[in-house]
């Protein structure tokens, strides 16, 4: 074989063939190309027969690639190389064996939807409370036990002793039951059975083990406990493993994976070779010395370096701004700058950030400068399930004549309103000339419905009195979040608690901010302006048609991924580092975790990397204060560029407030944009400094309508308080800000933070 496009680690690589293997892949180092030749070089010179390989990845998409580039340096054999995802290759395994575990071989796969019915029979038939236990939570756990390769008795006996997880393996134990009494897998079964099947039936793993000499596996780092077994039994006789991956890019803690898979490797397998591959074909040396600048400071991860040798290149441009509206501005301007100037295409331009709810203002500033973009990994923000369902609360709220809105929010959060219910309304509404909302009035009138006219009154109810609150309260915000709290949309997904379900909580109050905007940006805010706004903001053109568009996604989405252009938005300490990763510590593992996601946005960057934070931020639901993201000042201070503030000047947290200019415009932005930038800023100022101003109106002390005052906190400095997220403190200082007071409290555990009194609710103590 001719190996010359090879550099010198990936010949070793691809002619290391006997033994346990790990080749450590830094981003952008050619792991595909090493793994692909190494496939062909144990066919053309080894002499071994395709039929006894096996290349194992994450995604489909990654097996068809990789079975492709494979097929083009040795021909499309029949009984060729086995190139396949984890649950593939189990479900291919179970097919042929699964009755010598009790199962029959045409077993049902269930996916989420199955087994979250499934789940909710069982919490009905076991008498559980839906209510405070959710499926999710349950799907949640059960998931992460199976992971484990924790089967329900185990999870029973270990967990005994807790109340909410012995209820947990009740469920496990008779989901477990009734998926064998149904002949179905769920998703975790596949890798679980399958190591079941090879533990209990040993003649099964030998005939296996007799097959598969060589064994490879791509993005090792995201392996769980359960593909580890699963693997390790597979090659358990010849030892003939390759894995590849990047301790650097593990980033999947919360799906189960398990970084020291990777970073044990050796002990799990002591006649093991380490091949690290650190020359890097994407980036510049700047972008590449950033990316090792931040990792470094990490202690659980092997020692590698990034270089290439492409000398040089830009400096990383860094900016902090006085809101998250400015930094959208910024990044929507510079894009519209150089694409202008030819530099780069839209297509070339992607912006990460730390977590979905981010997207909402990037989005609306690139549709005022009609940038097209994408949402990669994720949806249009006003195209969100939960921002939908709030949305037609609001449009019901504001015409009740809206059936399709009405029906859309009726049973969310579940109310036991089902469909027949329903149309058992809709007949007496045709039948005797009301509105489909007049006959939900008259449920009481309708003698079939029974139980459920109490059902549909709590509900209607619910929307007279959102209704009658809108004549007195002008606030948009108040009334967005009135109607998530008081419809117990937000309680239902609390009491769920799973990562989606706080991602879903986490956008609720971005549209709760997206009403403070318009709210202090708007003369006389109304319900039908602020509707029309979002519907103008939401229409957005079919962009399948093109592939010129800027992407956003989170950072997870990115991995894998690579970009001339990158914007790295939103880094502050308690975004990016998030606050509970800070909250355990610089050396705990949540924060190696998020310093090695930082990594991998890094990393995407192929000529250009822009980062930027904003100094004033709303998250979940308050004004946030924050300093630039530790992560920028992990960056050698040579590699920013000559604008930057200098690393002095990063810090935030302690600077007064005279310092600031909340109303000043964006005056640099529009200025080095000339006039299509000049422009713009006319109708941005009208919304640019809203967040200053924001806060959540008292419930005590009514609107903050025309003359109404605002209510003085209930504590004054000196006094001992206590927040719900961060705990105890003293209050140091307050300022009367206009339209509120503004409250400096020094935090036993999270340190000196400012807030505003009526979205604080501080307790005196």
């Amino acid at each position: 074989m001719q190996l010359d496009g090879l550099n010198k680690e990936q010949k070793l690589g691809v002619t290391t063939t006997e033994g346990p293997l790990l080749i450590l892949a830094g981003a952008g180092s050619g792991k595909t190309r090493v793994l692909t030749y190494r496939t062909a070089y144990l066919i053309e010179e080894m002499g071994v027969k395709p039929y006894n390989i096996m290349a194992i990845t994450f995604t489909n998409k990654a097996a068809k690639e990789m079975r492709e580039r494979i097929d083009k340096l040795v021909g499309n054999e029949d009984g060729g190389v086995w190139v396949s995802t984890f649950h593939s290759a189990c479900v291919r395994i179970l097919r042929r064996f699964a009755e010598r575990i009790g199962y029959g071989n045409n077993f049902t796969i269930y996916d989420s939807d199955d087994s979250k019915t499934l789940i909710k029979h069982i919490l009905k038939d076991l008498q559980i409370d839906s209510k405070r236990f959710k499926e999710k939570m349950f799907m949640g756990e059960i998931s992460s036990a199976k992971n484990e390769l924790i089967g329900s008795l185990e999870y029973r006996n270990r967990f005994s002793n807790d109340y909410k997880l012995n209820v947990v393996g009740q469920v496990y134990q008779e989901y477990e039951a009734r998926l064998r009494q149904n002949n179905a897998f769920d998703f975790d079964d596949l890798i679980m059975k399958t190591v079941e099947l090879f533990k209990t039936v040993p003649e099964v793993l030998n005939l296996y083990q007799d097959r598969l000499h060589y064994i490879m596996v791509d993005e090792y780092q995201d392996t769980n406990n359960a593909q580890f077994q699963l693997i390790r039994l597979l090659a358990g006789r010849r030892q003939n493993l390759c894995v590849v991956g990047d301790d650097d890019q593990s980033i999947y803690k919360f799906r189960g994976a398990n970084i020291y898979n990777i970073l044990n490797f050796e002990k799990h397998f002591p006649d093991a070779k380490v091949i690290k591959l650190e020359q890097n074909y994407r980036s510049t040396q700047v972008i590449l010395d950033a990316a090792n600048g931040v990792i470094k400071n990490n202690v659980g991860r092997k020692a590698k370096k990034l270089w290439t040798e492409k000398s040089g290149g830009d400096k990383i441009t860094f900016r902090q701004f006085e809101s998250a509206y400015e930094e959208a501005d910024y990044i929507a301007m510079d894009i519209t700058s150089k694409c202008r100037d030819g530099l780069y295409s839209y297509m070339d331009d992607a912006i990460l950030y730390r977590t979905n709810a981010q997207s909402r203002i990037l989005e609306e500033k690139l549709m005022h400068l009609n940038i097209p973009y994408k949402i990669i990994g994720g949806v249009n923000f006003y195209s969100r399930m939960e921002i939908k369902d709030i949305l037609s609360y609001l449009h019901v709220i504001e015409n009740v004549q809206d059936e399709i809105a009405i029906r859309r929010i009726i049973n969310v959060p579940k109310r036991g309103i089902g469909a027949a219910s329903l149309e058992k309304v809709s007949t007496f509404a045709r039948a005797n000339g009301y509105s489909f909302y007049e006959s939900l009035l008259k449920a009481k009138d309708i003698p079939t419905l029974g139980k459920a006219a109490d059902k549909i009154k709590k509900f209607t109810d619910l929307i007279e009195e959102l209704r009658e609150d809108t004549k007195t309260n002008k606030r948009i915000a108040l009334l967005i979040r009135n109607v998530y709290e008081m419809s117990g949309y937000a309680e239902a997904l609390r009491l769920e608690n799973t990562e989606e379900s706080k991602a879903r909580l986490e956008n609720l109050e971005e549209l709760y901010a997206k009403g403070v905007s318009y709210d202090e940006g708007t003369e006389e805010p109304t319900l039908t302006g602020f509707l029309e706004e979002v519907a103008l903001v939401a229409q957005i053109d079919d962009l399948e048609e093109s592939k010129d568009y800027v992407v956003l996604m989170t950072l997870h989405s990115a991995k894998g991924l690579e970009f001339p252009n990158v914007y790295m938005a939103g880094m502050e300490d308690g975004l990016f580092p998030g606050f509970m990763s800070m909250m355990a510590g610089d050396d705990s593992e949540d924060m190696e975790e998020e310093r090695r996601l930082c990594y991998v946005g890094i990393t995407r960057a192929k000529e250009r990397l822009v980062m930027t934070a904003a100094k004033k931020r709303m998250l979940r639901g308050e004004i946030q204060y924050s300093s630039a993201s530790r992560f920028i000042k992990e960056i050698p201070n040579n590699l920013l560029d000559n604008n930057s503030p200098s690393m002095y000047e990063l810090g935030f947290a302690g600077r007064k407030e005279d310092t600031f200019s909340p109303k000043k415009p964006a005056r640099s932005i529009a200025t080095s944009y000339g006039s299509s930038g000049s422009s713009y800023q006319n109708s941005y100022s009208s919304t640019s400094s809203s967040i200053y101003g924001a806060r959540k109106p008292s419930m005590a002390s009514g609107s903050y309508g025309s003359g109404v005052q605002k209510k003085l906190p209930a504590y004054i400095v000196g006094d001992k308080v206590k927040h719900r997220k961060f705990g105890e403190g003293v209050v140091s200082d307050i300022l009367d800000k206009g339209r509120d007071y503004e409250v400096t409290v020094l935090f036993d555990t999270a340190g000196p933070k400012k807030m505003f009194a009526s979205f604080a609710k501080l307790e005196k103590i």
